[in-house]
């Protein structure tokens, strides 16, 4: 077609001219706006190349108008294209994924009997479950690995081809893969699917994939596990391999140091050590709390109750079983069966209650409320109990019974943004007060399984992206990760180590007043439905309080330690100094061990100091006689002899301000 542009300046000013322009051209948008031409289709590799050398080494694969695929694919038509790296979120996820394929090629490769299964990122990596006729050992794990370094080296090309579905089960059944058969075969007999191969091993996957097993250069395979195939508990237990995967061999090992580390304040193996709780068979996924466990569970609600209190807050208390339509009428029963435990009595079906909200509808609508009784806020330390898959639980972490600090607001619209300000500067506070302040906040936008209008979705994820700009938080946005009935914003902790845990939500919903007919009465003596606003700070108490012991690595801050202060006498002669020592700070609502025990005291002191308590105080001969104690803080820190009340004064100063250290 002519197309007129604008030519060099001549004597008169620009000079117009006619070109002509081939519409078989192919034209690609870059990221920054930039266009190339082709005469033709051209692949990712060759856009890169185009660019440069640089570029087209560190090419892993590329975004075309959003879309993900291998350099190898070929651009029919003008394109918006980025060229994807390693340094790229994108680049890192085709690491995992491509390993965990070099995962599966290297167990072929030693072990030819075993069949591959299904090999899926997750979060700092990815896994791939195999059927072995033996179990796989330790010295499995590092032969594997050794293979698939050695199977890197050789830089082979990762190719792609399709096939008919059929064509496909045939193919993998001859190789004796009838797992991956099985796989091909719940996939519509009229679709195609495409394999990827790397040397002598071809796998079934979407893709896309690194160009050459070249790439995957850091890489490590960290342990072994069972899983059910399907993760049915009728079927095989399959041996699941785990392994990390990065860009970097520095993001490698300080992801290895970050897992030592996280090793070392597994909040199971501390709840051991410091005698806080255990996980038993007869109970799965339910937490028997010890005495000093359930010390610090007190310590945690209790400040809690008091932020209820501080902030405008009516506790309530709504039952733990609920008659099966009231769960139909939220929504619950049709969008959340399969997480809930039901019962049955005298003919009618209950179900123990997987949250609070719909309890709090039914407290409110008890009487008439007024617009001046407007915003009403309910707190509940509710336990809740979900029916988690059993490979899903994770001590305290996640757990099948577990007690929210939940609350709900009821409003109206124009209270929706001051309601959830205050709210974000209060989780702010208590966060600060447990030794939190890197927060991320998160807005979690509508589901595809959701009840309620898109209008009605529209008013409130726009409510809740206001209220962060109001309190000048920096956000990010989460598509599709609100909850059936409203959306959301998740406020995350990042810990000591770098981990992140999403602890806090606010809620708004619209849908289960109106599912549940909530209403009061307006200033215009009509019938209005309040706003719900559903909200947490800590979440799950037993999932916070494992937060806390992680953080502190069992070391907590003295104002949550179960046991504040160890009191140790040297000899005999102090006991009755000992006890009156003891006495007199438990008179003061400290928390203390008394340890008279027949022991050199270098041994109580090492003893205590295991048990990482905030203070020791030893009393010898020397202390009784001037009415004093020696003081020895957490770490192993000489304070010296102090008077007892100077030393309750060190510890009520140290209790106030919650120091966390």
């Amino acid at each position: 077609m002519r197309q007129a542009r604008k030519g060099p300046c001549g004597p008169h000013g620009p000079i117009f001219c006619l070109s002509i322009t081939d519409d078989t051209m192919i034209h690609i948008t870059l990221p920054n706006g930039s266009l190339r031409e082709f005469p033709g289709p051209v692949t990712v590799a060759e856009v890169a190349a185009s660019i440069g050398a640089g570029l087209a080494k560190a090419a892993l694969a590329g975004k075309i108008d959003g879309v993900v695929v291998d350099t190898s694919h070929t651009i029919q038509a003008n394109s918006a294209l980025s060229i994807i790296t390693a340094k790229d979120a994108d680049g890192l996820e085709l690491i995992r994924h491509s390993t965990a394929h070099l995962l599966a090629y290297a167990v072929k490769a030693l072990f030819p009997d075993a069949q591959v299964t299904i090999g899926p990122v997750i979060e700092h990596g990815f896994f791939y479950d195999f059927s072995y006729k033996r179990p796989f050992t330790p010295d499995d794990l590092a032969l594997i690995e050794k293979k698939m370094t050695e199977l890197a080296a050789k830089d082979e090309p990762v190719t792609r081809r399709v096939l008919p579905r059929d064509a496909a089960v045939a193919h993998f059944k001859s190789l004796g893969e009838h797992y991956k058969a099985e796989i091909i075969e719940s996939i519509p007999a009229d679709q195609d699917v495409s394999l990827y191969r790397e040397g002598d091993f071809e796998d079934l996957c979407r893709g896309p994939h690194v160009p050459t097993t070249g790439k995957l250069k850091f890489f490590k395979l960290m342990k072994l596990a069972g899983a059910y195939w399907r993760g049915d508990h009728k079927n095989e237990m399959l041996q699941r391999i785990y392994g990390t995967a990065w860009a970097t061999k520095d993001e490698l090992q300080q992801h290895l140091t970050m897992l030592e580390e996280a090793e070392k304040r597994d909040h199971r193996k501390l709840g051991r050590e410091l005698d806080l709780f255990h996980i038993d068979d007869h109970a799965p996924g339910l937490v028997f709390w010890h005495p000093k466990g359930w010390t610090l569970w007190q310590c945690v609600e209790q400040y809690m109750r008091r932020v209820y209190q501080d902030n405008g807050y009516l506790e309530v208390k709504g039952p733990q079983i609920i008659d099966k339509g009231l769960w139909e009428k939220t929504g619950h029963w049709d969008k959340y069966r399969e997480n809930m435990f039901v019962t049955e009595s005298e003919k009618r079906e209950y179900a123990l209650k997987p949250m609070n909200c719909p309890g709090h509808i039914l407290i409110f609508k008890q009487g008439i409320k007024s617009y001046r009784d407007l915003p009403l806020r309910y707190g509940e330390f509710g336990q809740c109990h979900r029916n988690e898959p059993s490979g899903g639980l994770h001590g305290i972490m996640r757990v099948r019974g577990f007690t929210q600090d939940d609350g709900h607001i009821f409003c109206t619209e124009d209270q929706i943004l001051p309601e959830c300000v205050n709210y974000t500067a209060l989780l702010q506070k208590v966060y600060a007060d447990f030794g939190f302040k890197n927060i991320i906040y998160k807005v979690a936008t509508r589901p595809a399984q959701r009840i309620g209008s898109d209008a009605i979705w529209d008013k409130a994820e726009a409510a809740l992206i206001e209220s962060l700009q109001a309190s000048a938080c920096e956000f990010e946005l989460s598509p599709g990760d609100g909850a059936f009935y409203g959306p959301k914003i998740e406020y995350t902790l990042k810990d000591a180590i770098g981990r992140q845990w999403q602890c806090g939500t606010m809620q708004v919903d619209f849908s289960m007043p109106e599912r549940l007919d909530a209403e009061y009465v307006g200033e215009d003596g009509a019938r209005h439905r309040p706003v719900m606003l559903h909200r947490a700070i800590v979440g799950s108490l037993e999932r916070f309080i494992g937060i806390l012991i992680e953080e502190s690595a069992g070391a907590l801050p003295t104002w949550l330690a179960p046991v504040q202060i160890a009191v140790l006498n040297i000899t005999d002669a102090q006991g009755e100094y000992a006890k009156n020592v003891a006495k007199t700070l438990k008179n003061q609502g400290l928390r203390v061990d008394l340890d008279l025990r027949n022991e050199k005291i270098t041994y109580k002191i090492r003893e205590h100091s295991m048990q990482k308590l905030p203070f020791l105080l030893v009393v010898g001969d020397k202390e009784m006689a001037a009415g004093s104690v020696a003081v020895r803080a957490r770490g192993g820190n000489d304070l010296g002899v102090m008077s007892l009340d100077a030393f309750v004064q060190l510890i009520s100063s140290d209790i106030t301000d919650k120091s966390i250290v």
